[in-house]
């Protein structure tokens, strides 16, 4: 089979807990990005976001919680609104978006983002550390199970397959597009 290249020109975001894990989030991003940019796909990035401000570094989150360990709420709030925009906007303009879920983590603004992307009818695909089968019974209802991955080998062996053009069943969800058709 010719490879389509079908992902190239799009963009996915990657959306995961950060401020309730050791690494900030920041080594699955790390670790998936090549493949995805091997594919020609942008990568949204909330851990280091294309923007001049609102980065969500070590410093800034010990600086918040500081705030909010002093009940200092209203600073925390002006803090977090760039935050929640940026990465919200990234949601808005990404094509797909990839999450990371552990069960382990408590995760707020990651199930924001995976909503605001069912909502937008855009392909949400999710890797579950625990697997599948113990994936919140609530995804089941809003998104197709086929997006739902037990490993990052499974998930990107199914984009690699959207890559190729095999991508026939949509399950009354989002679509991914041919962009060589919007660019050439």
């Amino acid at each position: 089979m010719t490879k389509t290249n079908k992902l190239k020109g799009q963009c996915a975001y990657l959306a995961g807990p950060m401020d309730r894990v050791a690494d900030g989030g920041v080594i699955w991003r790390r670790d998936i990005t090549p493949h995805l940019k091997s594919m020609g796909v942008g990568v949204l990035d909330p851990c280091n976001k294309p923007t001049a401000f609102a980065e969500e570094t070590p410093d800034f989150r010990n600086h918040v919680q500081s705030l909010k360990d002093q009940n200092q709420f209203e600073e925390v709030r002006r803090l977090m609104r760039d935050i929640t925009a940026i990465d919200l906007r990234m949601i808005d303009i990404a094509h797909f978006v990839i999450m990371y879920m552990s069960l382990d983590t408590h995760m707020c603004g990651s199930y924001n983002e995976a909503f605001l992307a069912v909502q937008q009818k855009k392909p949400l695909l999710i890797m579950c550390e625990q697997g599948v089968s113990q994936m919140p019974h609530w995804m089941f209802g809003v998104m197709p199970h086929q997006h739902m991955f037990s490993s990052w080998d499974d998930l990107l062996k199914y984009l690699h397959s959207i890559d190729e053009g095999n991508d026939t069943k949509h399950y009354k969800r989002g679509r991914f597009f041919y962009f060589n058709k919007v660019y050439n």
